[in-house]
C-alpha cells in the first residue's frame, strides 16, 4: 500500500490546515521509526506498518499537483490505484473528524482532483480529515482559511495521532474496520 498525505511545501504551510495529511504521513514515519528521501517529486519512505509493506510519500508538487508525484510512485511500486490511501484535509467535515472511505467525489478539492485525473480514476482509499469551514463573521476565503493554522482549541497532535490510528488499522484489518473505527 501507498500512502500519501497531501500538503504544500514550505514552512509557511507546516502546521496548516492544508498540510493534515503531510502531518499524519509524518506521525506513520515517526512510529515506523523510519526516514524519508527525496524521490517521486516528493518526500517517500518505504517501511512497515502492522506488519505490512508501506511505501510513505508527500508529495512536494504543491496541493493541486499531487498527481504528478502520486502517479509515478504507484507505477513503479506497481500497485492499482485501489492500494493507494491518500490522507487530507476536508473543508466538508467537522473540524475533528475523521472519515475513512473508498471512492466518492472530489468536492472541489484540487490535491483529489490532480490524482483522480493521473490515474484516470476516483476510485482509491481516502482518509478524510475535517478542518471545517470559516465561521461566522470569518471573512477568509476558504482558500485563506486551509491555508492558515488550526485555532488553539484543536489539539492537533491528538488529531494527527488519531488519523494515524486510522491509517494504520486501514492497513492491518481493512477499510470496513477503519470505518468503524472513524469516530470525531
Amino acid at each position: 500500500m501507498l500512502i500519501a498525505g497531501l500538503g504544500n511545501p514550505g514552512r509557511e504551510y507546516e502546521r496548516t490546515r492544508h498540510n493534515v495529511g503531510w502531518l499524519v504521513v509524518d506521525e506513520l514515519a515517526r512510529r515506523a521509526s523510519t526516514s524519508f528521501r527525496s524521490k517521486f517529486n516528493g518526500k517517500l519512505a518505504e517501511t512497515r506498518l502492522a506488519e505490512q509493506r508501506v511505501i510513505l510519500l508527500e508529495p512536494e508538487t504543491y496541493m493541486n499537483e499531487s498527481g504528478r508525484s502520486i502517479g509515478p510512485a504507484l507505477a513503479f511500486y506497481k500497485l492499482p490505484p485501489a492500494e493507494l490511501l491518500v490522507v487530507h484535509d476536508d473543508i466538508d467535515l467537522e473540524e475533528g473528524k475523521l472519515q475513512a472511505r473508498l471512492g466518492g467525489g472530489l468536492a472541489g478539492h484540487n490535491g483529489l482532483k490532480s490524482i483522480a485525473q493521473v490515474l484516470g480514476t476516483n476510485e482509491f482509499l481516502r482518509l478524510r480529515i475535517g478542518v471545517g469551514r470559516p465561521g461566522p463573521g470569518d471573512r477568509r476565503s476558504v482558500a485563506d482559511f486551509v491555508l492558515s493554522g488550526f485555532e488553539p482549541h484543536v489539539d492537533l497532535d491528538a488529531l494527527v495521532g488519531r488519523a494515524g490510528d486510522v491509517a494504520e488499522t486501514l492497513v492491518s484489518d481493512g477499510l470496513d474496520e477503519a470505518i468503524r473505527r472513524t469516530w470525531g
